[in-house]
């Protein structure tokens, strides 16, 4: 790693569930003890657990709520229910209701389209607070945390990434550690966008390997250098070995399967506390990843 260079890994898979959240905690964990300056970016908005991971937050040291959309509001006195807006609506968010125009605001994806096709001007966009980003100066482990958490209901998931991102940026860093949301979506590609290295993690599954595909296709379309994990390799290690034989020199190391994992963060004991063979698994991937930085 460039002393002078600031890097941007990114912790990412296709299927949920495989152990990107327990596989980031621990590297900023082992990075910060290394001496780096560590920032943590938890970009799973729908579902953000890193906190969680590193052993939880008491208090956020700033909260603070974004706007990265907007939604119609409807002026009644001007609609007349001709029902273009409703007709044109490809999210079915808007309806006729005593021959006026009703918002259903939870299926809105702040498209725009009813403003532009209303012939009355009878609807304008207005800008919501879709999110919230949650800021941690200084974890239990000497680096910041910046956790997005996207409101129920609201969408705009990508736009929020892209926030957290920016307050992440605001602290000084040599390696940024960004937990990304499972798939292929918006959140997804904005993780990856100027990301230096990418960590992809599967498990031994049909599912897993095939979403997995899925978001290799992204990775390899932004041209983002990038090794495999394989957690719970020993469920199924002939599916493993498959794995292994495809992927080959791109394999950064295996973790088995441990019950007392879910034990340890239902305690919000970190990983790299505990004394289980996962720390020492997670150990010796955390050395092959230096070596390709």
């Amino acid at each position: 790693m460039n002393n002078n260079q600031k890097l941007k890994i990114v912790i990412a898979s296709g299927k949920g569930g495989v152990g990107k959240s327990m596989i980031a905690s621990s590297l900023a964990i082992l990075f910060s003890q290394a001496g780096k300056k560590i920032v943590t970016v938890d970009c799973d908005v729908d579902a953000p657990n890193l906190a969680i991971w590193l052993g939880g937050v008491d208090y956020w040291d700033a909260q603070k709520k974004v706007s990265t959309i907007e939604k119609p509001v409807i002026d009644l006195e001007k609609c007349n229910g001709c029902g273009a807006c409703v007709a044109t609506c490809q999210f079915h968010a808007l309806g006729l209701e005593a021959k006026k125009a009703k918002l259903n605001s939870f299926f809105c994806e702040g498209c725009g389209v009813c403003k532009i096709v209303c012939p009355r001007d009878a609807i304008k966009m207005s800008v919501v607070d879709n999110a919230q980003i949650n800021i941690k100066n200084k974890t239990k482990y000497n680096f910041p945390l910046i956790s997005a958490q996207l409101f129920p209901g609201e969408s705009g998931s990508g736009k929020i990434v892209a926030e957290a991102k920016g307050e992440a940026e605001k602290f000084e860093y040599d390696l940024m550690v960004i937990d990304s949301a499972p798939g292929t979506g918006c959140p997804v590609n904005a993780a990856l966008f100027d990301a230096n290295f990418v960590i992809l993690v599967t498990e031994p599954t049909p599912s897993a390997f095939s979403d997995l595909q899925k978001i290799l296709a992204v990775v390899n379309h932004f041209k983002i250098p990038y090794q495999l994990i394989i957690n719970k390799w020993d469920m199924n290690p002939d599916f493993s070995q498959n794995v292994e034989n495809k992927f080959n020199s791109k394999i950064l190391g295996k973790i088995s399967y441990n019950q007392k994992i879910f034990k340890a963060i239902s305690s919000l004991t970190p990983i790299m506390r505990t004394n289980l063979k996962t720390k020492e698994e997670i150990i010796k991937i955390y050395h092959n990843i230096k070596e390709n930085l």
